[in-house]
C-alpha cells in the first residue's frame, strides 16, 4: 500500500469516527478536504468508494437538499457506482428523502447489484409503505439473499399490524431458501406471533431460538415471555424466564405483566418483592404499571396505593397518565368511588378517557348515578364519537329505574350523530399461521 493510500485509510477512519459520533458537519468538512488533498489518491481511485458512503450518510442525516442527487452525479463522474457499498448508500439516501422513484431508477441502472444493494432497495420500498413492492423485490433477487434483506420486511409487516401472518410466511420462505434467521429476525417476528395470538407460531419461533442458542438472551426472552403470557401459557412463560441468563428489568416486567394480565396479582406482587432485592435490577415505570393493573383487576386498592407511593417516592419514577388511570381503576373496582373521583380532580397530569372510563365502569358496577353523570359528561367531550360512553350512562340510569334520563341520553346520542358500531370477531386461518 502506498503512502497516499495509507493516508486515505487513516482519514477514512477519522471520517467514520465523526459519522458515528453524529458530528456530521465535521464529517462533510473533512470529506471535502479529502477530495482536493494533494497527498491523497484522486476521487476516481476505487479506494475512495469507502469514504463516499460515510459522507452520504452525514449529508442525509443533515437533510441537505438534493444531497443524494449531488453525490450521485459526482460518484458517476468518478466511475465509482460499481461499488455496492456506495450505490446502496445512494439508494438509502434517496429513500430517506422520499425519492423512492429515483432510488428505483438508480437501482435499475446499476451495473453490479449484490445482496447489500438489494437490501437497500427493499428498505426504501418498506420506508415508502409499499410492502407489496418490497416483497416482490425480495422474490425477484438474482443473487443469494441475506438475513438483512428479509429482516426489514418482516419488521415492517409486524409493525403495520395489518397482516401479522404475512411475517410468519416471510420467515418460513426465508428458511426455505436457506437463509438463517438472525437475532434481529426473531426480535421482529415474535411481536407478530403475539398479535396473531397463535401459540403454534410462537412455539415454532421459540424452538428455532432454543436450537440456535438465542432463547436465553434477554431481548428474545422478554419477547417470548410476553408472547406466551398474552396467549395464556403462563407456565411456559415462567420456564422461558427461568432460562434467561441476564434478567434485566424488561425481562422481569414481562413476567410480571404476564401474570397481571391474567389476574394473578399475588404472583405478580411476589415477583416484584423478590426482584427489588436484586442489586442490579431497578424497577421502571412499565413494571409499576403492570403492578397497578394487577392490583386493580384483583381488588387490591390499598396495595395499589402503596405501590404508587413507592413508585414516586422511593424510586423517583415520574407517574404518567397511565399510572393515574390504573390507580383510579383500582379504587373504582374496590368501590372507593369518591376517592377515585378525588384523585381525578387532583392528579397533576391530563385526565384521559381511560381514567374517566374506569370511573364510569365502577359507577355502573356500584349503581352510583351522581359520579356517573360527571364521568359520562367528561367522556362525551373527550370522545364525542364513542357510542359506548352514551350507552353506559344510559344503562346506569335504566338500572336505577331512571328511564326518562336514560332516554334523554339516547336522544342526545342520536342528535350528535353518534353511531353504535356493529359487533365483530376474528379468527386465525390455521393453514397459514400454524
Amino acid at each position: 500500500m502506498s503512502s497516499r493510500h495509507r493516508r486515505l485509510a487513516s482519514l477514512t477512519k477519522l471520517l467514520t469516527t465523526h459519522v458515528n459520533a453524529a458530528r456530521h458537519r465535521d464529517a462533510l468538512s473533512l470529506f471535502s478536504r479529502m477530495l482536493s488533498a494533494p497527498d491523497l489518491p484522486p476521487p476516481t481511485d476505487p479506494s475512495f468508494a469507502h469514504a463516499f458512503p460515510l459522507a452520504i450518510k452525514s449529508a442525509t442525516a443533515l437533510r441537505l437538499p438534493r444531497a443524494a442527487a449531488s453525490f450521485h452525479a459526482f460518484a458517476s463522474k468518478c466511475g465509482l457506482l460499481s461499488s455496492p457499498f456506495l450505490s446502496s448508500a445512494l439508494i438509502a439516501s434517496y429513500g430517506a428523502g422520499a425519492s423512492h422513484e429515483l432510488a428505483r431508477r438508480l437501482f435499475d441502472e446499476l451495473p453490479v447489484r449484490n445482496a447489500v444493494v438489494w437490501s437497500a432497495m427493499v428498505s426504501v420500498l418498506v420506508r415508502a409503505g409499499d410492502l407489496t413492492a418490497a416483497a416482490s423485490a425480495l422474490d425477484a433477487m438474482d443473487v443469494a439473499p441475506t438475513a438483512s434483506c428479509f429482516n426489514t420486511l418482516i419488521a415492517a409487516v409486524a409493525e403495520s399490524g395489518e397482516h401479522p401472518a404475512r411475517a410468519i410466511e416471510i420467515y418460513r420462505h426465508m428458511r426455505r431458501v436457506g437463509v438463517a434467521p438472525s437475532f434481529i429476525t426473531l426480535l421482529a417476528l415474535v411481536p407478530a406471533c403475539t398479535a396473531m395470538g397463535s401459540l403454534t407460531s410462537i412455539k415454532e419461533v421459540h424452538g428455532f431460538a432454543v436450537r440456535h442458542g438465542m432463547s436465553a438472551l434477554s431481548h428474545i426472552g422478554s419477547s417470548l415471555i410476553e408472547a406466551y403470557g398474552r396467549c395464556g401459557s403462563l407456565a411456559t412463560a415462567q420456564r422461558v424466564f427461568d432460562q434467561v441468563q441476564d434478567r434485566d428489568v424488561v425481562v422481569w416486567s414481562s413476567l410480571v405483566s404476564a401474570y397481571a394480565f391474567h389476574g394473578r396479582a399475588e404472583v405478580a406482587m411476589s415477583l416484584f418483592r423478590y426482584m427489588k432485592d436484586q442489586d442490579d435490577v431497578r424497577p421502571d415505570s412499565i413494571m409499576f404499571l403492570s403492578l397497578l393493573a394487577a392490583c386493580a383487576h384483583s381488588g387490591h386498592a390499598d396495595d395499589a396505593l402503596q405501590y404508587f407511593d413507592v413508585l414516586t417516592k422511593r424510586y423517583g419514577v415520574q407517574a404518567c397518565r397511565d399510572h393515574y388511570s390504573c390507580l383510579v381503576d383500582a379504587l373504582g373496582r374496590a368501590g372507593r368511588l369518591h376517592e377515585a373521583y378525588e384523585l381525578i380532580q387532583t392528579m397533576p397530569v391530563e385526565v384521559t378517557a381511560k381514567a374517566w372510563g374506569a370511573l364510569l365502569a365502577a359507577c355502573r358496577k356500584y349503581g352510583e348515578v351522581g359520579l356517573a353523570e360527571v364521568a359520562g359528561r367528561a367522556l362525551f367531550e373527550i370522545e364525542p364519537e364513542n357510542a359506548g360512553n352514551f350507552v353506559s350512562l344510559a344503562n346506569i340510569y335504566s338500572g336505577r329505574g331512571m328511564h326518562e334520563d336514560a332516554e334523554r341520553v339516547r336522544r342526545e346520542m342520536e342528535q350528535r350523530g353518534v353511531q353504535r358500531m356493529p359487533g365483530s370477531s376474528w379468527m386465525i386461518n390455521r393453514k397459514s399461521s400454524c
